[in-house]
């Protein structure tokens, strides 16, 4: 192989590895930005949304959305997940990604979710709206209480 055909086979390779190793570290930042969970503040919480084809894919035909939440450890809390529109499934998300806490069905044999749970340690935490199974989205409302101990 001569200089010169070595250089020709040699450049196109080097030009299409470089732009290849500038797309792979390229991709994770890409990838970082587009999660972004809503920051909920105060400690009673109530407000109407929708999930959609917008949100998080959960894989199963539904879909999700994650609210950033703050809490002490100590903390009583209620959340409760309503919609008339879909199979309503709330989770509770350490920060180290764990499930703390989980509903899928409220009482009274509803679609709805309650979930109540004790917070053991402090720190931020992620509240998962979800439709259960291939429900897709819809229409929801979404409680996220403080429970005052009792005073006996």
């Amino acid at each position: 192989m001569t200089p010169s055909s070595a250089s020709r086979w040699y450049s196109p390779l080097l030009v299409g590895t470089t732009l290849l190793t500038v797309a792979i570290k390229a991709a994770p930042v890409k990838a970082q930005q587009m999660y972004n969970p809503i920051p909920l503040s105060g400690n009673n919480k109530e407000f109407s949304s929708q999930l959609s084809k917008q949100d998080i894919p959960t894989g199963e035909g539904g879909f999700a959305r994650d609210y950033q939440v703050k809490l002490k450890k100590g903390d009583q809390i209620a959340i409760d997940l309503i919609s008339e529109d879909f199979d309503a499934m709330v989770q509770l998300i350490a920060s180290d990604g764990t499930i703390v806490a989980e509903n899928d069905d409220g009482p009274e044999g509803t679609t709805n979710s309650l979930l109540f749970t004790r917070i053991a340690n402090s720190g931020e935490y992620i509240v998962r709206v979800r439709a259960f199974g291939k429900t897709g989205g819809g229409d929801f409302t979404l409680k996220i209480n403080h429970l005052q101990p009792s005073k006996e």
